[in-house]
């Protein structure tokens, strides 16, 4: 399985171990970590076995996790555990075979970089889901393993109740999930809410090397700040991207 930058590494499809009773808690939990809360494992129906258990096999240095997202017109989120040791982390990117090089969207470690994702972008990607291509189809699924991307100041006032729907499906008890769901949504640890506008046309407005139709975040630590989300694409394929995430109008 390879990824652009990836050619050398021991990549691996994934998507078995969202099957491990601990995995939910051994990939979110982190999310939910501030001064006032202390979480958990069994804040998502695991213990804490089930959760190491699960943190193992995702942090594993000889077999690098990938999930993969396939979303509209041929487009995919990937999320891979870059299991360097000593150097763990997480990256976000979005793929297109008809691309020379992936979008990056975040980076989890000690350099963090993001936000990656606005809420509309989430949502959207979770729910147009493509059956024919390989990899994670479960709308719920998808929204879960993309949250921690997410950056976004404007929540819409049902975010924590279809991220508790979510959580439900997912094994976390009814009476539980509404408190989870607001932990994950609310004090990311790594970046504050954002900002996401469709860039000024202007060349005047720092935003000239983006193509109209995709998502600027204000945010100077996000890869979406600045540049183009997928660099080296052409106007055509930017279009397509656009109307995959739901933020161009469809022809």
């Amino acid at each position: 399985m390879l990824i652009d930058g990836y050619e050398d590494e021991p990549l691996v499809a994934a998507e078995d171990l969202l099957a491990m009773p601990g995995f939910w808690a051994a990939y979110l939990l982190w999310m939910c970590q501030t001064e006032e809360n202390d979480p958990d494992p069994l804040w998502f129906g695991a213990d804490e076995a089930d959760a190491d258990a699960a943190y193992e096999a995702l942090t594993d240095e000889e077999h690098w996790p990938v999930f993969r997202i396939p979303f509209a017109d041929g487009h995919s989120a990937l999320i891979v555990g870059r299991n360097v040791a000593g150097d763990l982390g997480t990256e976000y990117f979005i793929s297109h075979p008809e691309w020379d090089r992936h979008g990056h969207l975040a980076t989890i470690d000690g350099h963090q970089a993001g936000p990656g994702l606005s809420w509309h972008e989430l949502t959207h990607i979770a729910d147009t889901p493509d059956p024919e291509a390989p990899g994670v189809h479960a709308p719920h699924v998808r929204l879960l393993l993309l949250l921690p991307a997410l950056g976004d100041s404007n929540l819409p006032g049902d975010a924590a109740a279809l991220i508790s729907s979510a959580l439900i499906q997912v094994g976390v008890a009814e009476d539980q999930a509404p408190g989870v769901a607001d932990a994950l949504l609310h004090d990311h640890p790594l970046w504050e809410p954002a900002e996401w506008a469709l860039p000024s046309p202007s060349p005047l407005s720092g935003t000239a090397q983006h193509f109209p139709g995709i998502l600027h975040c204000d945010d100077p630590h996000s890869p979406r700040c600045g540049i183009r989300l997928a660099q080296g694409i052409t106007r055509e394929h930017s279009d397509r991207l656009a109307r995959a995430l739901g933020t161009w109008p469809t022809p």
